[in-house]
């Protein structure tokens, strides 16, 4: 199997951004500890070393890259990703990267500037969303309003993209290490095996749903991307830029809204309790679903299910059936990435 460093291990949510601070205080001194086991071994093994941010990034490239590298992921599951502010002990693990991979979008600004700042001279920063979309087709909604310039970032939750980041790591990896070419493309062709079945799987159960049912009003924006290729409408987010409550006349809104369009479940997030949608949950009848996750893999750490691939289909099944469908594709579909190394996130 191959390396991966949980860096910060998977952590409760952490909500305002004013406590990932002292998050990332708490975890300074670990971190120290962990980068130089990292270090040694990849010195002394001869294996890519490579850093990464949130947890679905962190397992495409663990799926590409096998056991010809070691993973580091900075962000903790269940932080707000968007206001993780990196602690300096990070900057270790940075120097030390062969090649640095982030979502870009905005999403890990801080990252960003502290890796720019620490990395070596030969180290890439891959910002696989800047890879993957044209800027002529970035999304600015809800949560992420155009005036303020942060597109929206979430594209690993549309399989399209997700098989885009698969192949920018590949090429990337294979520019880094040429004697493991065969491996990365193997790898990559059966990540992106397992990630058209489960896109196709998404298609076929969302049959069992009108177009008129295909709604998503979500706390955090975080399936803008999915709605377009998938034929989905965002009808709304509640959790707006700043990271703030919506105001109450926002919330009147959003309860007319979900009346007249007859909306029958809103989705709320596991990492984001949201007492908003739950009001409107109990004013309008739609059933108020908390269990989301866009950056927090579910199942236990080394399971199948503790990967992008288990993420994506924990999400869409959730969704489909509080709608009203149903959803046995995904429910039979295999979420065991590969076969032989570099099969599972993480170990």
């Amino acid at each position: 199997m191959h390396k991966i460093l949980q860096v910060f291990g998977k952590s409760r949510p952490i909500f305002p951004a004013r406590q990932v601070a002292a998050a990332a205080i708490a975890v300074a001194a670990a971190m120290s500890g962990i980068a130089a086991c990292g270090r040694h071994q990849s010195d002394d093994d001869g294996k890519l070393r490579v850093v990464t941010t949130v947890a679905p990034l962190t397992s495409i490239i663990a799926s590409v890259g096998g056991d010809r590298i070691t993973v580091s992921g900075l962000v903790p599951e269940g932080t707000n990703s968007h206001t993780f502010e990196p602690p300096p002990s990070a900057s270790r693990l940075l120097a030390e990267a062969d090649v640095i991979f982030i979502n870009g979008l905005h999403l890990e600004d801080p990252i960003k500037k502290l890796a720019a700042n620490t990395k070596r001279d030969d180290t890439d920063i891959v910002e696989l969303g800047p890879e993957a979309l044209p800027e002529s087709e970035y999304i600015y909604d809800f949560s992420f309003p155009k005036k303020a310039g942060k597109p929206n970032p979430h594209l690993w939750t549309d399989p399209t993209y997700a098989i885009k980041y698969a192949e920018e790591t590949r090429d990337r990896l294979i520019a880094l290490d040429p004697a493991g070419t065969d491996g990365y493309r193997a790898r990559t062709s059966a990540f992106v095996e397992k990630a058209t079945a489960l896109s196709d799987a998404i298609r076929a159960d969302q049959q069992s749903l009108t177009a008129q049912e295909r709604e998503l009003l979500t706390y955090h924006d975080a399936y803008a991307y999915f709605a377009r290729t998938y034929g989905w409408r965002v009808i709304g987010a509640v959790q707006p830029s700043d990271f703030e409550d919506p105001t109450p006349k926002e919330v009147a809104a959003l309860i007319d809204q979900v009346r007249t369009e007859k909306v029958k479940a809103i989705f709320g997030s596991e990492v984001f309790p949201s007492r908003v949608l739950e009001q409107i949950g109990k004013a309008t009848g739609a059933r108020y679903v908390d269990v989301l996750r866009d950056d927090d893999l579910p199942g236990a750490v080394g399971s199948a299910e503790h990967s992008w691939l288990g993420l994506m289909r924990f999400d869409y099944q959730t969704i489909i059936e509080a709608l009203g469908g149903q959803a046995p594709k995904l429910r039979a579909l295999d979420i065991n990435q590969m076969e032989g190394p570099g099969a599972g996130f993480p170990q």
